[in-house]
């Protein structure tokens, strides 16, 4: 009887202990992460992120502004509200709340997004994204940017059709992936396409209330020729925001260090 007695107590306690790991181990609920492109480039700059996001579980969205990628879109209808518009179409679809990630250009269209519908944004995270305040443009944001590249004499040539702006084709590398493969550089080089202006120019409009209430994270580009570190501290500084992290590259994190940003990702989602 002593035998059957411990041999019980053994398997209570094998069970106690499975049990107790298995609620250790378990993975975090899935997330739903919508993603932003900046100017000058597409969907395809998040393939690897989303890979890597879906494979650890997560469910991703990834947004193709108007006269981006495959989008063929007029340039002169193309407005930072019908960025948001487009964003919000997708956030629609998609049950709970999402973190939303932009970069560059990505910041001034999350921001408004989260203006527009809080009660759907869990976190705003700029990734060397322009980051503004109420009433502000990101042609107003980048000139108070000395040390940014993007400025240099002749880099930005602005199209007789007054819509549209284009980057010389020689600082293209060496503005969004210098830190890159040259796999990655040519796939950047590839799917450049001209950059509609009007959007530079529409400010945001934020209130407290909205904006202000979504939580705040920042992924600083140590590297950054676009958005230059000092600008980044500025906007964060001035932004109200909750967490910082760094990452050792330049404005395309998800390009040239992918499995890095991704990690970053899921670590943003659990804090």
């Amino acid at each position: 009887m002593k035998h059957i007695r411990l041999l019980q107590l053994l398997v209570v306690a094998c069970v106690f202990i499975l049990t107790s790991c298995s609620d250790d181990d378990a993975a975090p609920p899935s997330k739903n992460y919508v993603l932003v492109h900046g100017a000058w480039q597409a969907p395809y700059v998040w393939n690897a992120v989303k890979a890597n996001l879906e494979k650890q579980g997560q469910k991703v969205t990834v947004i193709e502004l108007p006269g981006h990628g495959n989008d063929q879109t007029a340039p002169d209808e193309i407005t930072l509200d019908r960025y948001k518009e487009k964003v919000i179409e997708a956030l629609s679809t998609i049950d709970g709340k999402v973190i939303l990630v932009g970069h560059s250009l990505g910041g001034m269209i999350i921001s408004s997004v989260a203006e527009a519908v809080p009660e759907k944004t869990e976190k705003l995270v700029y990734v060397a994204a322009y980051l503004p305040a109420t009433g502000q443009t990101l042609n107003e944001l980048a000139h108070t940017d000395p040390d940014s590249q993007l400025g240099g004499d002749g880099i930005l040539i602005f199209n007789n059709d007054g819509v549209t702006v284009d980057v010389k084709q020689d600082q293209i590398v060496n503005l969004f992936i210098q830190d890159g493969t040259s796999e990655v550089q040519d796939l950047v080089l590839k799917n450049y396409r001209s950059e509609p202006l009007i959007p530079f120019i529409n400010p945001v409009l934020l209130t407290a209330e909205n904006f202000g209430s979504v939580e705040k994270v920042f992924i600083k580009t140590l590297k950054d020729h676009v958005v230059s570190p000092s600008l980044q501290d500025r906007m964060i500084t001035s932004g109200g925001v909750k967490s910082i992290y760094k990452i050792n590259t330049g404005h395309s994190p998800f390009l040239s260090q992918p499995d890095s940003l991704t990690a970053l990702l899921i670590k943003i989602s659990h804090n």
